[in-house]
């Protein structure tokens, strides 16, 4: 790995040589498209969320400078303002979108948050004890390319 590229992992139930984006039923916090991370500990958890075996799926990043890029170094008003119009289904301008995620308890706060039920004062004094996470979401086929598979292997849930 020379020193331009960065290894991230997507942990998945199967083995993702040729990441694609894909249209789900729900919208994602960064919108529709194909999520990694640098943080091996939370694709281990993605990838034996629904049962006791997955796939750690590795990949190269070499950056683009040439590709729209949107970066949130942490929770900001920005960054909830961000998540609120992608999960609302509205489509953004970024080939690559990185960023802390809302996960499952912040994702609950952000759904509070849009729904009436709590302010954003609210919402940002729950979600300031939560774990640092990171995502890294790739969106168009130029983002895709940026991505060098680099090996998968099985992981079960004592593994992680």
């Amino acid at each position: 790995m020379n020193t331009e590229q960065i290894l991230l992992y997507h942990g998945s139930k199967q083995i993702v040589n040729y990441p694609e984006i894909r249209l789900s039923r729900y919208t994602k916090d960064f919108y529709y498209g194909f999520y990694c991370t640098r943080l091996k500990g939370q694709a281990s958890r993605w990838a034996v969320r629904y049962t006791n075996k997955g796939i750690m799926n590795e990949y190269f990043y070499t950056p683009n400078a040439s590709l729209k890029l949107l970066n949130f170094p942490s929770m900001t008003e920005d960054w909830l303002d961000f998540i609120v119009s992608c999960r609302a289904g509205n489509a953004h301008e970024y080939d690559i979108v990185e960023g802390p995620m809302a996960n499952d308890t912040i994702f609950n706060y952000i759904q509070n948050f849009i729904d009436g039920q709590i302010s954003r004062a609210a919402f940002w004094e729950l979600a300031k004890f939560k774990n640092p996470t990171h995502q890294i979401s790739f969106h168009t086929v130029r983002a895709l390319s940026t991505l060098t598979f680099n090996k998968a292997y099985e992981i079960t849930n004592e593994e992680r």
